[in-house]
């Protein structure tokens, strides 16, 4: 199973729309409770960070014929400066709009990498490719 999801910059009011279309998929599918309470968190933080700090993109969701969950985010730039300081906890780019409404607080990347089974990560000005994958 694949399917395709458009994120737009700036779209809070859709913010964790598509993250809560993966998790119910895989509840319907009886993914156990711990991969599917993973990949909620990842699939959220790394819909969050694309709305925030890109220019929009696209996220592809698919479940293998073994069970494995596979979460790639690819968006359109500014990328990331420097992709050690947003793996560190706190570190953060966010707009004053985004910490306004609650975003920002510098955990997403780490709590990406803290859930996943696999994760990779690449950045540049054209944009920022993650993929994470999980499994029972």
């Amino acid at each position: 199973m694949i399917k395709h999801y458009d994120v737009l910059k700036d779209d809070y009011e859709n913010a964790g729309k598509v993250s809560s279309d993966i998790k119910r998929t895989l509840k319907q599918l009886g993914l156990d409770t711990k991969t599917l309470r993973n990949v909620a968190i990842a699939a959220y933080e790394a819909e969050i960070n694309m709305i925030i700090h890109s220019l929009g993109g696209d996220i592809t969701f698919e479940l293998s014929d073994e069970g494995e969950v596979i979460l790639c985010f690819d968006d359109i730039g500014p990328g990331i400066p420097n992709l050690d300081l947003a793996l560190q906890p706190g570190w953060s780019t966010a707009s004053a709009k985004a910490r306004e409404l609650g975003f920002g607080a510098g955990m997403g990347l780490v709590n990406m990498k803290r859930v996943a089974n696999d994760f990779h990560i690449e950045s540049s000005p054209q944009g920022t490719h993650l993929k994470m994958r999980f499994s029972s």
